[in-house]
């Protein structure tokens, strides 16, 4: 597990560090300048005219440009050309910047403003101007340095813990920010290089280890209650639940999903198949009479039961005790994919959400339903977990798509602390939020998963998960997970094109091939 700091907590780090532990400022940041002019002497050193290299070190007067005045000095005692650029007030700079800038000029680096900088060859560019410290718009004559950077045409960009203009905590553009193809930054990485657009803007980041105390995050939430992001990686599969050598299918859990209306049958067996794919032991299909020939060809592997999609007005009391029946049954329960918007939808949800006693996904036409609806949320349960995409989150909240992409991790929280239930809510980062604070962005995943049916491959897996004895919350992250990480390993096998969403849910089943995993009671 990995922690995603905002730029605020990132300061609180930092002065707990500074302040509390007694590690000196400049001593940290002496570290951080020497990952950043490393980063910058790997690049040259693969350039055959390294002699001739112009660098620019464009520093705010924050700690940040003190940071970056350090590492140009490096580079500078290192015997490249650097010229470092001032931007906006020096005259309100702080301590450090007033320090860095002092040993630059007693070392005869060449410090210049940047209103009397003549602009010539660049080769690399060290971006050192906010950091994590920027909550506005950029405007005026930071706007006027950063459009510079920007079009100054270097061959390699090191942007220093955050690039420029690009918000720290949610990966906004405030109004203009520098693209990096490398970010150095330090302790943590920060949540907003995660989400889109500031993890294209920062290129590949480099988390480096500048001094800070070891727990300095758990410090961080134990002291001020301030809930910390995570994601996954690779290490984190070991979440997964352990498949004991003595079973039976039984052992793995039955999933419900109730799924697909006439002609939209694809959602159902997406589902069904993604939750034996990643492990279910028994999956039931319960959908309309028109898609019983589908599901038995398709997925000949599951149970099935069926029903008439009048039947839940026509006959309330013969569907209740169906519902009842099939509720009783299963251990998990899948509601919503492709089961349309039309007539009994609304009696047929409101039946499963009264009738389950069992952890359920809501996904698709039953989070729309709802949506519609809205009185339907009254039998919401902490067993619940939503997986909304945007345009399905804007339906439920009222908020506009924009509004909710400008703060993705903001818009799950609070409908997880209002309706407390966890809600994954699908974008190319996707967050998953619970009523406790708990918040994960997720890593994995790319754009060749941007196909019909991705959606419902992810809700299957996240059942999967439950039936075989996840908690919710490990269920609903790890499904996230695992789903972008299949959609990895397609693209690295096949390119970025011709995914289709059922090699998805296969590809699933694959990840631990050769390393299944098993527990054995001696």
């Amino acid at each position: 597990m990995r922690y995603l700091v905002t730029g605020g907590q990132m300061k609180e780090i930092d002065r707990n560090a500074i302040e509390r532990v007694g590690i000196p400022s400049v001593v940290l940041m002496e570290r951080a300048a020497m990952f950043v002019a490393d980063e910058a002497v790997r690049y040259a050193e693969n350039c055959k005219s390294r002699d001739a290299l112009s660098v620019w070190a464009v520093c705010g007067s924050g700690n940040n440009g003190a940071d970056g005045i350090a590492a140009a000095r490096l580079l500078h005692n290192k015997g490249y050309k650097v010229t470092v650029i001032l931007a906006g007030g020096a005259e309100h700079g702080t301590e450090e910047f007033y320090l860095q800038r002092r040993i630059a000029l007693n070392l005869d680096v060449p410090v210049v403003d940047w209103k009397d900088f003549l602009p010539g060859r660049c080769d690399i560019l060290i971006d050192a101007v906010f950091g994590v410290g920027l909550s506005r718009q950029v405007e005026g004559e930071y706007e006027k340095v950063l459009r510079m950077m920007r079009d100054c045409g270097a061959e390699w960009t090191i942007a220093v813990d955050m690039p420029s203009g690009i918000h720290s905590d949610n990966g906004q553009v405030m109004g203009l920010a520098v693209p990096a193809d490398v970010t150095v930054t330090f302790g943590y990485r920060k949540l907003g290089s995660v989400l889109f657009p500031g993890r294209q803007y920062c290129g590949q980041v480099k988390v480096c280890d500048i001094g800070f105390p070891e727990g300095s995050v758990l410090k961080l939430q134990k002291e001020l209650n301030a809930p910390v992001a995570v994601t996954y990686g690779p290490e984190d599969l070991e979440r997964v639940p352990e498949r004991p050598r003595y079973s039976n299918k039984g052992t793995f859990g039955k999933v419900l999903v109730v799924a697909g209306s006439e002609n939209m049958g694809g959602a159902a067996y997406l589902s069904a198949l993604a939750a034996y794919r990643i492990g279910a032991g028994l999956v039931k299909i319960m959908t309309v009479s028109e898609n019983r020939q589908m599901m038995q060809q398709l997925l000949p592997e599951a149970i099935l039961t069926v029903y008439d999609a009048s039947e839940a007005e026509r006959e309330p009391e013969a569907f209740h005790r169906k519902v009842e029946r099939e509720c009783a049954w299963a251990d998990v329960i899948v509601l919503g994919p492709g089961i349309g918007q039309g007539g009994g939808t609304r009696e047929l949800l409101r039946e499963f959400l009264t009738n389950a006693y069992v952890p359920m996904v809501l996904d698709a036409d039953g989070l729309n339903t709802i949506a519609g609806y809205p009185e339907l949320t009254q039998y919401y349960t902490e067993n619940i977990i939503i997986t909304p995409h945007l345009g399905e989150m804007s339906r439920l909240t009222g908020l506009t798509t924009e509004q909710i992409r400008r703060d993705i991790v903001a818009a799950a929280a609070d409908y997880s602390s209002t309706y407390g239930v966890i809600c994954v809510l699908k974008d190319s980062a996707t967050v998953v939020s619970a009523r406790d604070g708990q918040r994960y962005v997720n890593f994995s995943g790319n754009s060749c998963m941007a196909k019909a049916g991705s959606g419902d491959v992810l809700t299957g897996a996240i059942a999967g998960l439950l039936a075989q004895g996840s908690e919710l919350w490990d269920a609903a992250t790890l499904g996230v997970y695992l789903h972008g990480l299949a959609g990895d390993c397609l693209r690295d096998e096949g390119g970025s094109y011709g995914m289709l969403a059922r090699e998805l849910a296969d590809r699933i089943g694959r990840i631990f091939a050769g390393g299944m995993k098993w527990t054995e009671k001696i």
